[in-house]
């Protein structure tokens, strides 16, 4: 295992060298948008029972954080690795394709987790937050920021420059995050809506993520784990599968 740690803690280095950028910057963004929407929503709007909107916004944020981020290590690595042509001396590396798996995935899953502790840590200042369960809220971290970790190693395979990864993320990480119940229950939602968001594998993770915090959710936690672990054993499986042809790795 010597290799994978080597992988991975020059993975944690990448992004803590810039943690200006790849970890304050984020706690900034959403910590700006909970003092925003909680300003304008929060005498308005009333989602759980004995709940202010603001603390229930948080959960959300720290999710939306975590996942944005575990997507944004493994995929913007190896997009630039391909692009510099520095992707060869990995690969030349004894490492198997499991090996660079663990290496990658576990690295962007540090990077969300210190993300959205700094977004909880700040955020706890501005309002308090219940604690129902650390196991739910730590599984569920841990599950749901591997299958955005995964999804950010298959963009990176797929990509060939920048902007194809950007479009990746723009139009599918992002709208899906932002669509997910971050700042609403879908119970508000018409009904189209409501049926719409059941499609969504972000909802399940944030609202799995928010019952840790509450006790409460749109969803079962029973239905939104097992949503959460079939999506990381199909994506992880696809992963490993496109790592070990070498596609669009190996010339």
């Amino acid at each position: 295992m010597y290799g994978v740690y080597t992988l991975f803690s020059k993975e944690v280095l990448r992004f803590w060298k810039v943690a200006f950028q790849t970890v304050l910057a984020p706690v900034i963004t959403a910590l700006l948008y909970l003092v925003v929407f909680s300003h304008v929503l929060e005498d308005r709007v009333k989602v759980f029972e004995g709940v202010d909107y603001t603390a229930f916004l948080i959960p959300g944020l720290m999710m939306m954080s975590v996942i944005q981020n575990a997507f944004a290590n493994s995929s913007s690595s190896l997009i630039q690795s391909k692009v510099t042509g520095n992707i060869v001396f990995l690969l030349l590396t004894p490492l198997s394709h499991f090996e660079l798996f663990i290496g990658y995935i576990a690295a962007a899953v540090v990077r969300g987790f210190t993300v959205g502790a700094g977004v909880f840590l700040l955020a706890v200042f501005y309002v308090q937050v219940p604690v129902h369960s650390v196991v739910v809220i730590i599984g569920f971290a841990i599950l749901s920021s591997g299958v955005l970790a995964v999804m950010g190693v298959i963009a990176g395979i797929w990509a060939e420059k920048f902007d194809q990864l950007a479009a990746f993320q723009n139009f599918i990480i992002m709208p899906l995050s932002f669509l997910s119940g971050v700042f609403y229950s879908i119970h508000s939602l018409p009904p189209f809506w409501q049926t719409l968001s059941h499609f969504n594998p972000f909802f399940y993770m944030i609202d799995g993520f928010r019952y840790g915090f509450f006790g409460q959710s749109d969803m079962a936690i029973e239905v939104s784990f097992l949503v959460v672990v079939t999506a990381l054993v199909v994506l992880s499986t696809l992963t490993l599968a496109l790592l070990k042809s070498g596609y669009k790795l190996r010339a």
